[in-house]
């Protein structure tokens, strides 16, 4: 942080005029950038910033160009923040740029409990005004996105990442079959869902991280927010886990949205899912790589057990009635535990309790989180030691892709259940949707 604090002074200096830093602290979480609230000369501010230039490798543009599409959208009437200055190289802090500070909440877990009554309205509302965003004033540097040429290339990295998940393979396909006519291209935020918006008592309040905007269909925008995941855990509300879908599409509609085609949503919710269980798959290969060693990148990279669960929840419908209704294989039968030295389990059930009541406690901010992921990952390898369950089938896999299996095939989609009830169960047991398919299918 001292490290920071100069260089940040001198940047605010120059940019906001005379003050003094204060306050200056890590805001918790970040699965790509490093966000820092701060304070100078009593105004409140946000530097949202990448360490390096190399941390920004392979993305489609820099911080400056995201920085002028917040602008942008800023002037163009929507609730994005405003920036007020972009870092040089000179700078010496990295890449990114500073904001005004939005002073209202930004966790799902305090937002959706009792949301404003106007929120699924306000999301719908502001949705179609990103979209409704003239070309002239979108900066250069953004990409257009299209949809074949994006899939192909979730294909490819699935295949390089082993190709050995049937229920991404299943996807995959799935998509191939249904690959939608091409859209007019709008503005597309990309991210848009709980979590990087900003609600208070009046409503929407700021919409965040713009890293991953492109034009492309709005039906990926539309599609983004209501995956299962990123309700956290209100699956009787799929806009957003706020409300339901018909008044999230009115209000779009009623704000100059296009007209909503529910097939076209439908393939982008399948879609987006498939590309977020990819991402997971992903974080595993940047921590194999160096790029980045955090322990958080191998927890996220676990997450990928979530969304081919949902991926199964949301294609299980193209199975014929009576394979929908067929019953499941009887889970593996585990091991029994033995009764000489520590297991493996046992070593690692230690530290995570050490770090639960030594580390934790002291920890504070960042750190405090980065305490909480450790156990989160040391909690999986526990369950996965235990069970002895394994997602991976390259076999079947393959098959599924070259659709010579479909899941009109007796006995494959209660297969398919059964592979991804055990490993969700084993990653993130206390995932919503787990329960729920457990129930769904008496598993």
């Amino acid at each position: 942080m001292a490290d920071l604090s100069t260089p940040l002074s001198a940047f605010m200096t120059r940019t906001a005029g005379p003050g003094a830093l204060a306050g200056l602290v890590r805001l918790s979480g970040g699965a790509n950038m490093e966000s820092w609230a701060f304070d100078w000369a009593g105004a409140a501010y946000v530097l949202r910033r990448a360490p390096s230039a190399e941390y920004m490798e392979g993305r489609p543009y820099g911080h400056p160009v995201e920085a002028a599409l917040v602008r942008a959208a800023h002037a163009g009437g929507v609730k994005a923040p405003e920036v007020v200055g972009v870092l040089a190289d000179a700078d010496g802090i990295g890449t990114g740029y500073v904001m005004r500070r939005v002073i209202a909440e930004v966790s799902p877990a305090k937002i959706l409990p009792d949301p404003p009554p106007s929120l699924v309205a306000d999301l719908g509302r502001e949705l179609a005004r990103i979209h409704a965003l003239p070309r002239a004033a979108i900066p250069e540097g953004i990409p257009v996105m299209d949809t074949a040429e994006a899939l192909a290339e979730l294909k490819a990295r699935f295949l390089s990442y082993g190709g050995d998940r049937p229920a991404i393979a299943l996807a995959i396909g799935w998509c191939e079959d249904h690959l939608p006519a091409p859209a007019d291209p709008v503005l597309v935020h990309g991210d848009y869902r709980m979590g990087n918006v900003m609600v208070d008592t009046d409503g929407l309040a700021a919409v965040l991280d713009w890293e991953l905007a492109h034009l492309g269909d709005a039906h990926e925008d539309l599609a983004f927010g209501c995956m299962t995941v990123w309700r956290f855990g209100r699956l009787d509300k799929p806009a957003f886990g706020v409300g339901n879908l018909e008044d999230y599409f009115a209000a779009y509609e009623a704000a100059g949205g296009r007209s909503v085609d529910r097939d076209r949503f439908r393939f982008w919710l399948v879609y987006r899912t498939l590309w977020w269980a990819l991402g997971c798959l992903q974080m595993g290969q940047a921590w194999r790589s160096g790029a980045d060693t955090t322990v958080e990148r191998v927890v996220v990279g676990r997450r990928t057990a979530e969304q081919e669960l949902d991926l199964i929840r949301l294609l299980e419908e193209e199975a014929p009635e009576a394979e929908r209704q067929r019953a499941l294989p009887l889970p593996t039968d585990r091991a029994p535990t033995p009764k000489g030295e520590p297991t493996n389990r046992e070593m690692v059930q230690a530290v995570r309790d050490w770090i639960e009541g030594a580390i934790k406690p002291k920890a504070e901010g960042h750190a405090k989180f980065e305490a909480v992921v450790a156990m989160n990952a040391l909690g999986i390898v526990m369950r996965d030691l235990e069970a002895g369950t394994r997602a991976e089938d390259r076999a079947l896999a393959g098959a599924l892709l070259a659709g010579e299996k479909t899941l009109a095939e007796p006995g494959l989609l209660a297969k398919l259940r059964r592979a991804v009830l055990d490993k969700c169960a084993i990653d993130s047991p206390k995932y919503a949707a787990l329960a729920a398919a457990r129930a769904e299918w008496r598993g």
